[in-house]
């Protein structure tokens, strides 16, 4: 939503209003990581390899007193800042069941469906690749969507795309990532040290009883989630990014004032400053300074928690977390490659896995529950435009990558994911915005 207020500008502000403006779209963030995944192929490919390769396995330490704790660049990066980002996930995750798109039955069938669709006809692919070989444990790779490389392509088309395709895609690719979450807590945890994980479930219930007993301060649930259950979970075998997801539930989800009551202290308190005694230079007085105090207390008691801890996380994952997990995971060596690796079985179970698995499942489940009157397609869409979204949610990009990392402990086959991950995601992405662009018609307001 833009707001045009007026407003004085700064000499500064006026030379960063069109970054900032850049920095709000969208797409910029998906351009900034496929730039960054560039970066890393050809760093990796270039005579400066072995630079690239030394970075990431730099050690890093952590030293509070006795305690120590030392790991690679690499290992911080996957599993302490994509545990901010899994946490963002989380925050999404339950907006969405408690006040958005699945939080009625009537809203989420559609969605929901076709993101189970999109999850198990991929995974069978894989199987059916991979079944019986030591890889076989990479089915959940080809299940996962990365929600802003496909949103961000979504936004390219502009009118094109009815503003419920979006909040489908959104729904669906959220749904997905929920399910990406699940598969890594049950599917891809490592031995379990039950004392540490009991830790973490002591941590959890102090941010549970933090937000039934009203806690609303972002420093409380930043300390107790990262100071203790992100670090119990750590150290008990179980991924540090399910603490993210878990943490992220916890952070309250209700206003502290209703929108009748912040309307009615709003002006209340616009009279009051209006009525005060101005000064005669650029300072304003003491009570003007009370007020609008008050003013900024009452609007964050009309906003969730929830929501803007959402707020304040999105440019940090954006332009920080998704572009450095992008630079350290896709720096593939292509030296003496060919087609043969996307013949591989994992190649094949990957890609064909989204490509053909995302559409099929996708699709087919979304036609059964409008034929059988479950459910509708979204207001103003046609089904082209639930095609070309069923090949934008083949990008799996991120999670896929991600998941990647947890699946495989032969670099030769994680080399190999990868490179079915990304050739297969640039892929559907393509033919996805070409449906959308060529195949719909731009709407009229």
């Amino acid at each position: 939503m833009k707001i045009n207020i007026k407003r004085r500008y700064t000499p500064i502000e006026r030379l960063l209003n069109p970054l900032n403006h850049l920095l709000q779209n969208q797409s910029t963030s998906a351009i900034i990581t496929f730039f960054a995944v560039v970066l890393a192929m050809v760093w990796a490919n270039s005579r400066w390899s072995e630079s690239y390769e030394a970075l990431w396995h730099t050690p890093l330490a952590l030293t509070v007193g006795s305690f120590s704790i030392t790991q690679t660049l690499h290992v911080l990066i996957n599993d302490g800042l994509m545990a901010i980002f899994f946490f963002s996930v989380g925050l999404e995750i339950k907006r969405e069941i408690f006040g958005g798109e699945l939080s009625s039955p009537k809203k989420a069938i559609l969605p929901i469906s076709a993101a189970l669709g999109g999850m198990l006809v991929p995974a069978l692919i894989y199987v059916f690749f991979n079944q019986g070989t030591s890889a076989e444990g990479g089915w959940g790779i080809p299940m996962a969507t990365d929600i802003a490389f496909s949103l961000g392509i979504l936004s390219l088309l502009g009118k094109r795309v009815p503003i419920s395709v979006k909040i489908f895609l959104t729904a669906l690719a959220i749904v997905d990532d929920l399910g990406a979450v699940l598969i890594i807590a049950f599917f891809y945890t490592s031995d379990i040290f039950v004392n540490d994980l009991m830790w973490g479930f002591v941590f959890l219930l102090i941010l549970l009883l933090g937000n039934y007993v009203g806690i609303r301060n972002q420093l409380f649930y930043s300390i107790i989630s990262i100071g203790g259950l992100w670090m119990a979970f750590f150290f008990s075998g179980v991924h540090p990014t399910i603490a993210g997801v878990l943490a992220a539930f916890t952070i309250p989800g209700r206003v502290k004032i209703n929108e009748k009551l912040f309307l009615r202290n709003l002006d209340t308190l616009t009279n009051m400053f209006r009525k005060a005694n101005p000064n005669d230079n650029e300072f304003v007085t003491n009570d003007q300074m009370e007020i609008l105090e008050t003013i900024k207390e009452v609007s964050m008691d009309a906003a969730t928690p929830l929501q803007k801890v959402e707020h304040s996380l999105s440019g940090f994952i954006s332009f920080i977390v998704l572009p450095l997990f992008a630079l350290a995971n896709t720096g593939i060596q292509f030296q003496g490659e060919g087609l043969s690796v996307l013949m591989h079985p994992v190649s094949l179970g990957i890609g064909l896995g989204l490509i053909i698995g995302k559409f099929v499942g996708i699709v087919g489940l979304s036609k059964l529950m409008v034929s059988l009157g479950i459910a509708e397609l979204p207001d103003r869409s046609t089904w082209n435009h639930i095609y070309g979204v069923a090949f934008l949610a083949a990008v799996g990009f991120t999670m896929s990558l991600f998941i990647s990392e947890l699946a495989f402990s032969d670099d030769r086959i994680i080399q190999i994911s990868k490179i079915s991950i990304l050739f297969t995601s640039a892929l559907a992405g393509l033919i996805g915005y070409l449906i959308l662009r060529f195949k719909t018609k731009p709407l009229q307001d």
